[in-house]
């Protein structure tokens, strides 16, 4: 079940939201109409306690807080290599094409290229039993940078 509150506080970084007995400790939220990033701080019966990484200006009491079911994470693997980040891993350049020289509430992008195409070299062979972890294969990003690819950690192997 999604976790899917209110906010009842806002301080700072720091918002609180009731209504989120199904949050979990480190989970990232959308918070507000804005749906800023957030995370989990702190879970006191179905109060949560919130860190939001954006300005929180403007949120108000009564905005919807939602949970994603998921921690906060980041992606890797090819494409990563000559990006510039933000702490949430937002792309600088594609914020900045979308937003100009301020970064807009709430505006999301993918963090690497989702259409561009690498080389993949498998390394395992089909029919191999596999595992969590285990490298399955390797693509090549530049001369020097070779990503393993591995199997998920939440895969059940076989």
């Amino acid at each position: 079940m999604t976790a899917q509150g209110r906010i009842v506080w806002v301080s700072g970084p720091a918002v609180r939201a009731d209504g989120m007995a199904d949050a979990k400790m480190y989970e990232t939220v959308t918070v507000g109409n804005s749906k800023l990033v957030g995370e989990v701080i702190r879970l006191t019966g179905d109060v949560a306690f919130i860190q939001v990484y954006e300005s929180t200006s403007g949120l108000k009491p009564g905005e919807p807080v939602v949970g994603t079911g998921n921690p906060l994470s980041v992606l890797l693997g090819p494409g990563i290599i000559g990006q510039l980040y933000d702490g949430i891993q937002r792309p600088l350049r594609e914020l900045s094409k979308a937003s100009g020289s301020f970064i807009g509430k709430g505006i999301t992008t993918t963090p690497v290229d989702m259409v561009k195409t690498y080389h993949f070299v498998p390394v395992a062979s089909n029919g191999d039993d596999v595992l969590p972890g285990n490298v399955i294969g390797t693509v090549q990003e530049t001369d020097l940078i070779e990503h393993s690819i591995m199997v998920p950690p939440n895969h059940p192997g076989g």
